[in-house]
């Protein structure tokens, strides 16, 4: 595999697989990073440096961008319980369309983004790449910005496009915030979880799966919006009480502990086309 790769995000929740999934495929990979120092790249890593991605402009991207066949943007504000309402999300939109317009000054053949299922009406439950979209945030909303901008800019200059929209995620890796993560941690020290009612329906894949699946989409020639998911629904509830066996501490578990959001819509679960 001879052909440049660029990466952004490669140091994240989700980019870290990705990075050693295409290392290991023998990519030959170049990422904008904000240091290289603390993280250990994969052997032959070329890494571009920036202090704030989203801050560079468009012939700043064109510069990294040189010499690059595919582009996979998975970089984005993401601090758990603060990304969804942030301003930053706008610099995350700004930054990545001056991304988009450095990559076409370049050559670049094909960019893949990752969105999110937030863009979604989430209200109907099931959530296929043909349901309407109704961003309730600023991170959703920026993101489906992000996605109506880039389709109609790279049809018109002929790069291939894609547009994978993530899911709920867990596995290695994972912030101490999130729900899996949190759950672990509590029952491997033995103390109580506590927990909202767990009736909410939810969509969890790992992340090792959905990386692979970023990795295909970027190597592969399929176009436009694409839902990364498992397909496949569980409550709150069965999902946790699935973790608390592992430890045999059920009993460690409050479900009502915590008083459900009752904004979160009931059910979010995606269809894979």
């Amino acid at each position: 595999m001879n052909r440049t790769l660029l990466l952004t995000g490669a140091t994240g929740f989700v980019g870290r697989q990705v990075l050693h999934i295409l290392h290991a495929r023998g990519a030959r990979l170049r990422v904008v990073a904000r240091t290289p120092d603390g993280f250990t790249w994969p052997a032959g890593t070329e890494v571009v440096q920036s202090a704030d991605a989203f801050a560079e402009s468009a012939s700043w991207w064109a510069n990294a961008a040189r010499g690059v066949h595919a582009a996979l943007h998975m970089a984005w504000y993401a601090e758990p319980g603060a990304y969804l309402q942030s301003p930053r999300n706008l610099d995350c939109l700004r930054g990545t369309l001056s991304m988009a317009e450095g990559c076409v000054s370049a050559g670049v053949q094909r960019f893949v983004g990752v969105g999110t299922c937030f863009e979604y009406d989430t209200k109907i439950g099931h959530l296929s790449t043909s349901t309407n979209l109704n961003p309730a945030s600023p991170y959703a909303a920026a993101k489906a910005a992000a996605y109506f901008f880039l389709r109609e800019y790279f049809a018109e200059r002929k790069v291939s496009f894609a547009w994978c929209r993530l899911f709920y995620l867990y596995g290695e890796g994972e912030d101490p915030r999130r729900l899996v993560s949190y759950v672990r941690q509590r029952l491997a020290r033995g103390e109580p979880v506590e927990l909202t009612s767990g009736r909410q329906v939810r969509d969890y894949l790992d992340v090792r799966l959905a990386g692979a699946e970023l990795a295909e989409h970027l190597l592969g020639s399929r176009q436009g919006a694409i839902n990364v998911c498992s397909g496949e629904g569980k409550s709150v509830r069965e999902i946790v009480e699935g973790i608390a066996d592992e430890y045999g501490r059920r009993d460690l578990l409050r479900f009502g502990a915590r008083v459900d959001n009752f904004t979160d819509p009931p059910v979010v679960v995606g269809i894979k086309d």
